[in-house]
């Protein structure tokens, strides 16, 4: 028994023996060096940038309010369309004490003015009939009553527009009603019922009620490198594509350069917009994140080769073309316009020319890695 064991304790050592003796002889033996072929074609090159920006409307309107307030109603919300004039919020006034004050008295001398008027009329209106006064002070007194009642309706509604915010001569034009000044949708309402808000002057820019927008007119805003402006030109085409929708391009038309730069992390760029042509088959919301392509130089009808397959020596550009089966030239070219996966070969090469490309790696098979 002792025997048997022996014996096979000995086939199990010279098998691995063996084994090992077949593995290192493989690894020594040199591998075959293999390329990727690649064969010079007609195309055509582009070479482009991509512009990081937004997607915003053309005009953002905000609305604010005539009068100082607070809002009692909201009648819209973001996300609504609204036209031209309909009504937004309604405000509650809440009327500047010195100036009611100054109303108030202003009605109460109006009436005394009016109540004096009155009887001088009358007065002179009874002289006037038993011929005892010329017609010429008559006019006067009647013009002065016309005046003191002018006077008293113009001292009433001066107080109603500052204590309620709208004169009831006025009823259909009051401005406690936010009225939107243009068309299109409604993209923030950033305040609350409750919430006071001041109306624009000289001191400061009144609260913003509402922001409205033509989301059919839409510009894309970006900035491009001081190194590529030089090459755009008003009126160029661009692809947009906008992250927050996959598979989703739009056409663009570069309307906008701005003759002057912002330094931004120590580089220099320019802003540029471009009208987007917006499709109605999507919904494109206001400050999108998008990168716009757009072809800086193009050339056409011209022999390419993939770039990987340049060697390059100092400033010049060489290949190795292939002779035969695995034998391949080394050859010197004249490249051109490069759009960083196909270069233009100016000269050196012709149509149909198989070059040589990168190395081909072999992967170990899992049998001869045990």
């Amino acid at each position: 028994m002792k025997k048997a064991l022996r014996y096979i304790l000995f086939a199990v050592i010279a098998i691995v023996l063996v084994g090992t003796f077949v593995f290192l002889y493989k690894k020594s033996r040199p591998q075959e060096v293999r390329y990727t072929e690649l064969t010079a074609s007609v195309g055509s090159v582009d070479r482009t940038t991509v512009i990081t920006g937004k997607i915003v409307p053309r005009n953002e309107v905000n609305i604010k309010p005539q009068i100082n307030g607070i809002i009692d109603v909201l009648y819209k919300e973001a996300g609504q369309v609204v036209n031209k004039d309909e009504v937004i919020a309604r405000l509650k006034v809440i009327p500047d004490m010195n100036s009611l004050s100054s109303a108030q008295s202003r009605v109460r001398l109006s009436e005394i003015n009016l109540k004096q008027a009155q009887t001088n009329y009358e007065r002179e209106k009874a002289l006037f009939d038993r011929n005892m006064v010329s017609a010429e002070e008559m006019d006067k007194v009647t013009q002065a009553l016309a005046q003191a009642k002018e006077e008293r309706a113009g001292a009433q509604d001066a107080l109603e527009v500052i204590r309620d915010g709208v004169s009831s001569a006025n009823a259909t034009s009051s401005s406690t009603l936010v009225r939107s000044t243009v068309t299109g949708l409604i993209l923030n309402v950033p305040v609350k019922v409750g919430n006071s808000v001041i109306q624009a002057n000289t001191m400061n820019d009144g609260t913003t009620v509402a922001t409205v927008a033509d989301m059919n007119d839409l510009i894309f805003d970006g900035n491009i490198d001081e190194t590529e402006v030089g090459a755009l030109y008003e009126g160029m085409p661009l692809k947009i594509t906008i992250g927050a929708l996959q598979d989703y391009t739009l056409d663009a038309t570069l309307e906008y350069i701005s003759p002057k730069a912002t330094e931004s992390n120590g580089s220099n760029l320019f802003e540029v917009k471009a009208a987007v042509k917006v499709l109605s088959d999507k919904m494109i919301r206001s400050g999108y994140s998008a990168n716009a392509e757009i072809v800086l130089e193009r050339v056409e009808n011209v022999l390419t080769i993939p770039e990987s397959a340049l060697e390059f020596v100092g400033d010049d550009s060489y290949v190795y073309v292939k002779d035969g089966e695995n034998k391949y030239s080394r050859r010197k070219i004249t490249t051109g316009l490069s759009d960083g996966v196909n270069i233009q070969v100016n000269s050196g090469l012709n149509d149909g020319d198989v070059v040589r490309g990168p190395k081909i790696i072999e992967e170990e098979s899992t049998s001869d890695a045990e």
